[in-house]
Protein backbone atom coordinates (compact mmCIF):
# COMPACT_ATOMS: atom_id res chain seq x y z
CA UNK A 1 0.00 0.00 0.00
CA UNK A 2 2.43 2.83 1.06
CA UNK A 3 4.89 1.34 -1.71
CA UNK A 4 2.44 2.14 -4.33
CA UNK A 5 1.60 5.89 -3.17
CA UNK A 6 5.20 6.46 -3.09
CA UNK A 7 5.71 5.64 -6.39
CA UNK A 8 2.69 7.85 -7.51
CA UNK A 9 4.21 10.35 -5.52
CA UNK A 10 7.60 10.46 -6.95
CA UNK A 11 7.45 9.70 -10.29
CA UNK A 12 3.78 11.23 -11.39
CA UNK A 13 3.77 13.66 -8.57
CA UNK A 14 7.51 15.34 -8.77
CA UNK A 15 7.75 13.47 -12.72
CA UNK A 16 10.92 12.05 -11.89
CA UNK A 17 11.76 8.67 -14.11
CA UNK A 18 11.35 5.65 -12.43
CA UNK A 19 15.00 4.56 -14.45
CA UNK A 20 16.83 7.59 -12.98
CA UNK A 21 19.09 7.38 -10.13
CA UNK A 22 17.94 10.66 -8.49
CA UNK A 23 13.80 9.07 -8.69
CA UNK A 24 14.88 5.65 -7.71
CA UNK A 25 17.09 7.16 -4.20
CA UNK A 26 14.06 9.45 -3.52
CA UNK A 27 11.04 6.60 -3.76
CA UNK A 28 13.73 4.60 -1.42
CA UNK A 29 14.59 7.23 0.85
CA UNK A 30 10.56 8.48 1.53
CA UNK A 31 9.48 4.70 1.67
CA UNK A 32 11.90 3.65 4.17
CA UNK A 33 11.53 6.77 6.16
CA UNK A 34 7.71 6.36 6.49
CA UNK A 35 7.90 2.56 7.07
CA UNK A 36 10.59 2.77 10.13
CA UNK A 37 8.94 5.61 11.75
CA UNK A 38 5.26 3.77 11.90
CA UNK A 39 7.41 0.60 13.02
CA UNK A 40 9.31 2.84 15.62
CA UNK A 41 6.09 4.01 17.40
CA UNK A 42 4.02 0.79 17.33
CA UNK A 43 6.59 -1.98 18.38
CA UNK A 44 8.46 0.57 20.70
CA UNK A 45 5.16 1.45 22.83
CA UNK A 46 4.56 -2.24 22.98
CA UNK A 47 7.94 -3.20 24.19
CA UNK A 48 7.92 -0.19 26.50
CA UNK A 49 4.53 -1.53 27.96
CA UNK A 50 6.13 -4.97 28.64
CA UNK A 51 9.43 -3.09 30.10
CA UNK A 52 7.42 -1.49 32.59
CA UNK A 53 6.71 -4.63 35.05
CA UNK A 54 10.87 -5.55 34.72
CA UNK A 55 12.66 -2.92 36.68
CA UNK A 56 16.60 -2.96 36.30
CA UNK A 57 16.69 -3.89 40.05
CA UNK A 58 14.14 -6.59 40.01
CA UNK A 59 16.33 -7.85 37.14
CA UNK A 60 19.64 -7.66 39.20
CA UNK A 61 17.81 -9.72 41.82
CA UNK A 62 16.79 -12.28 39.75
CA UNK A 63 20.43 -12.98 37.69
CA UNK A 64 21.90 -13.23 40.97
CA UNK A 65 19.70 -16.48 42.16
CA UNK A 66 20.14 -18.67 38.74
CA UNK A 67 22.81 -20.67 37.67
CA UNK A 68 25.62 -18.57 35.78
CA UNK A 69 24.51 -19.89 32.17
CA UNK A 70 21.10 -20.15 32.43
CA UNK A 71 21.97 -16.08 34.09
CA UNK A 72 24.24 -15.68 30.84
CA UNK A 73 20.67 -16.69 28.79
CA UNK A 74 18.56 -14.41 30.97
CA UNK A 75 20.93 -11.19 30.67
CA UNK A 76 21.74 -11.89 26.98
CA UNK A 77 17.40 -11.54 26.41
CA UNK A 78 17.51 -8.93 28.88
CA UNK A 79 19.85 -7.18 26.79
CA UNK A 80 17.38 -7.09 23.74
CA UNK A 81 15.25 -4.64 25.68
CA UNK A 82 17.50 -2.32 27.07
CA UNK A 83 19.06 1.09 25.38
CA UNK A 84 20.46 0.47 21.99
CA UNK A 85 23.74 2.31 22.44
CA UNK A 86 26.67 0.51 23.28
CA UNK A 87 27.95 3.16 25.29
CA UNK A 88 24.40 4.12 27.21
CA UNK A 89 24.28 -0.20 28.25
CA UNK A 90 28.00 0.37 29.96
CA UNK A 91 26.50 2.22 33.56
CA UNK A 92 23.53 -0.57 33.97
CA UNK A 93 27.16 -3.27 32.90
CA UNK A 94 28.49 -1.47 36.04
CA UNK A 95 25.53 -1.43 38.16
CA UNK A 96 25.37 -5.66 37.80
CA UNK A 97 28.95 -6.13 38.92
CA UNK A 98 28.42 -3.51 41.81
CA UNK A 99 25.42 -6.03 42.39
CA UNK A 100 27.55 -8.81 42.21
CA UNK A 101 26.55 -10.42 39.26
CA UNK A 102 28.71 -12.52 37.73
CA UNK A 103 31.15 -11.50 35.61
CA UNK A 104 30.11 -13.61 32.81
CA UNK A 105 26.51 -12.55 32.79
CA UNK A 106 27.36 -9.16 32.92
CA UNK A 107 29.16 -9.41 29.55
CA UNK A 108 26.52 -11.27 28.01
CA UNK A 109 24.60 -8.41 28.76
CA UNK A 110 26.97 -5.76 27.32
CA UNK A 111 27.11 -7.70 24.17
CA UNK A 112 23.12 -8.37 23.73
CA UNK A 113 22.13 -4.81 24.32
CA UNK A 114 23.64 -2.70 21.55
CA UNK A 115 23.55 -5.53 18.91
CA UNK A 116 19.82 -6.74 19.13
CA UNK A 117 17.24 -4.60 20.41
CA UNK A 118 13.98 -3.12 19.68
CA UNK A 119 15.31 -0.89 17.55
CA UNK A 120 17.67 -3.58 15.77
CA UNK A 121 14.64 -5.58 15.54
CA UNK A 122 12.11 -3.15 13.69
CA UNK A 123 14.69 -2.00 10.94
CA UNK A 124 16.06 -5.14 10.17
CA UNK A 125 11.94 -6.47 9.95
CA UNK A 126 10.76 -3.96 8.04
CA UNK A 127 13.96 -3.17 5.30
CA UNK A 128 14.82 -7.23 5.09
CA UNK A 129 11.75 -8.65 6.41
CA UNK A 130 11.22 -11.23 9.78
CA UNK A 131 13.49 -14.53 8.42
CA UNK A 132 16.65 -12.32 8.39
CA UNK A 133 15.66 -10.09 11.55
CA UNK A 134 15.20 -13.22 13.33
CA UNK A 135 18.27 -14.67 12.28
CA UNK A 136 20.59 -11.78 12.91
CA UNK A 137 18.91 -12.00 16.62
CA UNK A 138 19.32 -15.50 16.99
CA UNK A 139 23.01 -15.49 15.73
CA UNK A 140 23.46 -12.02 18.17
CA UNK A 141 22.20 -14.30 21.07
CA UNK A 142 24.16 -17.26 20.51
CA UNK A 143 27.46 -14.70 20.02
CA UNK A 144 26.55 -13.13 23.71
CA UNK A 145 25.72 -15.77 25.33
CA UNK A 146 28.93 -17.83 24.31
CA UNK A 147 31.07 -14.92 24.94
CA UNK A 148 29.29 -14.44 28.17
CA UNK A 149 30.43 -17.81 29.34
CA UNK A 150 33.48 -18.50 28.02
CA UNK A 151 34.58 -14.88 30.16
CA UNK A 152 33.12 -16.29 33.13
CA UNK A 153 34.40 -19.95 33.28
CA UNK A 154 37.84 -18.16 32.89
CA UNK A 155 36.72 -16.42 36.06
CA UNK A 156 38.50 -13.30 35.50
CA UNK A 157 37.19 -11.37 38.53
CA UNK A 158 40.54 -9.86 39.58
CA UNK A 159 41.02 -8.42 36.22
CA UNK A 160 38.20 -5.77 37.33
CA UNK A 161 39.75 -2.95 38.57
CA UNK A 162 39.40 -3.13 42.52
CA UNK A 163 37.01 -0.54 43.33
CA UNK A 164 34.28 -1.53 41.64
CA UNK A 165 33.60 -4.78 44.09
CA UNK A 166 34.44 -2.34 46.86
CA UNK A 167 30.91 -0.74 45.86
CA UNK A 168 27.90 -1.95 46.05
CA UNK A 169 24.78 -1.13 44.99
CA UNK A 170 21.38 -0.28 47.48
CA UNK A 171 18.12 -2.00 46.90
CA UNK A 172 15.76 0.53 45.37
CA UNK A 173 11.99 0.98 46.15
CA UNK A 174 10.06 -0.81 43.37
CA UNK A 175 7.36 1.63 42.84
CA UNK A 176 3.63 -0.04 42.30
CA UNK A 177 2.60 1.16 38.77
CA UNK A 178 -0.99 1.43 37.95
CA UNK A 179 -2.04 0.76 34.15
CA UNK A 180 -2.50 4.59 33.28
CA UNK A 181 0.82 4.96 34.59
CA UNK A 182 2.52 1.83 32.25
CA UNK A 183 0.64 3.47 29.21
CA UNK A 184 2.09 6.59 30.33
CA UNK A 185 5.66 5.53 30.86
CA UNK A 186 5.35 3.75 27.53
CA UNK A 187 4.16 6.58 25.36
CA UNK A 188 7.08 8.69 27.08
CA UNK A 189 9.40 6.12 26.01
CA UNK A 190 8.71 6.03 22.28
CA UNK A 191 8.91 9.74 22.70
CA UNK A 192 12.34 9.47 24.47
CA UNK A 193 14.08 6.87 22.05
CA UNK A 194 12.45 8.44 18.96
CA UNK A 195 13.87 11.57 19.87
CA UNK A 196 17.21 10.19 19.77
CA UNK A 197 17.26 7.95 16.60
CA UNK A 198 15.47 9.64 14.08
CA UNK A 199 18.62 11.85 13.02
CA UNK A 200 20.41 8.17 13.13
CA UNK A 201 17.44 6.61 10.72
CA UNK A 202 17.71 9.92 8.43
CA UNK A 203 21.01 10.30 7.65
CA UNK A 204 21.38 6.45 7.72
CA UNK A 205 18.36 5.77 5.45
CA UNK A 206 19.66 9.03 2.88
CA UNK A 207 23.66 7.58 2.45
CA UNK A 208 21.30 4.01 1.42
CA UNK A 209 19.57 5.94 -0.39
CA UNK A 210 22.34 7.64 -2.54
CA UNK A 211 23.97 4.60 -2.94
CA UNK A 212 21.05 2.60 -3.98
CA UNK A 213 20.10 5.44 -6.47
CA UNK A 214 23.98 6.02 -7.80
CA UNK A 215 26.50 2.81 -6.79
CA UNK A 216 27.26 0.70 -9.60
CA UNK A 217 25.45 -2.81 -8.72
CA UNK A 218 28.97 -4.39 -8.87
CA UNK A 219 30.65 -2.30 -6.56
CA UNK A 220 31.02 -4.88 -4.01
CA UNK A 221 30.35 -8.02 -5.62
CA UNK A 222 33.98 -7.98 -6.63
CA UNK A 223 35.66 -7.15 -3.61
CA UNK A 224 32.96 -8.71 -0.57
CA UNK A 225 30.93 -11.63 -2.33
CA UNK A 226 30.76 -14.67 -1.23
CA UNK A 227 33.70 -15.95 -3.00
CA UNK A 228 36.15 -13.57 -1.09
CA UNK A 229 38.03 -15.08 2.33
CA UNK A 230 39.12 -11.70 3.48
CA UNK A 231 35.64 -10.35 3.55
CA UNK A 232 34.47 -10.86 6.84
CA UNK A 233 37.82 -10.21 8.90
CA UNK A 234 38.13 -6.58 7.20
CA UNK A 235 34.29 -6.10 7.75
CA UNK A 236 34.82 -6.44 11.73
CA UNK A 237 38.06 -4.53 11.45
CA UNK A 238 36.43 -1.99 9.67
CA UNK A 239 33.40 -1.91 11.56
CA UNK A 240 34.56 -1.43 15.14
CA UNK A 241 36.64 1.78 14.87
CA UNK A 242 32.94 3.22 13.70
CA UNK A 243 30.47 4.51 16.38
CA UNK A 244 26.54 4.20 15.34
CA UNK A 245 23.70 2.29 16.76
CA UNK A 246 21.45 0.01 14.45
CA UNK A 247 19.16 3.08 13.45
CA UNK A 248 22.31 4.49 11.52
CA UNK A 249 23.94 1.60 10.36
CA UNK A 250 21.06 -0.83 9.03
CA UNK A 251 19.98 1.39 6.19
CA UNK A 252 23.43 1.19 5.12
CA UNK A 253 23.76 -2.32 5.67
CA UNK A 254 20.97 -3.37 3.25
CA UNK A 255 21.97 -1.31 0.65
CA UNK A 256 25.17 -2.92 0.54
CA UNK A 257 23.59 -5.99 0.44
CA UNK A 258 21.71 -5.11 -2.83
CA UNK A 259 25.05 -4.22 -4.14
CA UNK A 260 26.44 -7.73 -3.61
CA UNK A 261 28.15 -7.97 -0.29
CA UNK A 262 27.60 -11.25 0.68
CA UNK A 263 25.16 -11.43 3.94
CA UNK A 264 27.82 -12.66 6.49
CA UNK A 265 30.06 -10.14 5.35
CA UNK A 266 27.10 -7.60 5.87
CA UNK A 267 25.76 -8.83 9.14
CA UNK A 268 29.48 -9.01 10.54
CA UNK A 269 30.28 -5.55 9.69
CA UNK A 270 26.84 -4.60 11.54
CA UNK A 271 27.06 -6.31 14.63
CA UNK A 272 30.92 -5.16 14.90
CA UNK A 273 29.70 -1.33 14.35
CA UNK A 274 27.05 -1.88 17.05
CA UNK A 275 28.14 -4.21 19.70
CA UNK A 276 32.16 -2.94 19.88
CA UNK A 277 33.32 0.68 19.45
CA UNK A 278 35.97 2.84 21.09
CA UNK A 279 33.97 4.98 23.04
CA UNK A 280 32.38 1.48 24.57
CA UNK A 281 36.45 1.11 25.19
CA UNK A 282 37.10 4.38 26.76
CA UNK A 283 34.08 4.03 29.00
CA UNK A 284 35.04 0.46 30.15
CA UNK A 285 38.16 1.20 30.60
CA UNK A 286 37.24 2.47 33.92
CA UNK A 287 36.18 -0.45 35.14
CA UNK A 288 37.90 -3.01 33.22
CA UNK A 289 41.94 -3.89 33.18
CA UNK A 290 43.66 -3.29 29.66
CA UNK A 291 43.72 -7.41 29.58
CA UNK A 292 40.13 -8.13 30.33
CA UNK A 293 39.22 -4.90 27.93
CA UNK A 294 41.56 -6.59 25.30
CA UNK A 295 39.70 -10.25 25.81
CA UNK A 296 36.37 -9.08 25.78
CA UNK A 297 36.84 -7.00 22.58
CA UNK A 298 38.86 -10.23 20.90
CA UNK A 299 36.20 -12.62 22.28
CA UNK A 300 32.90 -10.90 20.74
CA UNK A 301 35.02 -10.20 17.84
CA UNK A 302 35.92 -13.66 16.78
CA UNK A 303 32.30 -14.28 17.45
CA UNK A 304 31.13 -12.35 15.11
CA UNK A 305 33.50 -13.62 12.27
CA UNK A 306 32.58 -17.00 13.16
CA UNK A 307 28.86 -15.79 12.69
CA UNK A 308 29.95 -14.60 9.26
CA UNK A 309 31.66 -17.47 8.14
CA UNK A 310 28.91 -19.67 8.98
CA UNK A 311 26.44 -17.25 7.04
CA UNK A 312 28.21 -16.78 3.91
CA UNK A 313 29.03 -20.77 3.46
CA UNK A 314 25.19 -21.64 4.28
CA UNK A 315 22.98 -19.18 2.77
Amino acid sequence: MWQGTVDRLVYEGLGLSPGSALGSALDFFIYDSAKIFFLLVVIIFGIALIRSFFSPDKTKRALEKVPEFLGNILAALFGIVTPFCSCSAVPLFIGFIEAGVPLGVTFSFLVSAPMINEVALIMLWGLFGWKIALLYIASGLVVAIASGALIGRLRLEGWVEEYVYAIRSGEAVEEKLSLLDRVQYAWGYVGEIVGKVWPYVLVGIAIGALMHGYAPADLLARYAGPGAWYAVPLAVLIGVPLYSNAAGVIPIVKVLMEKGMAMGTALSFMMAVTALSLPEAIILRKVLKPRLLALYFGVVAVGIMITGFLFNAVL
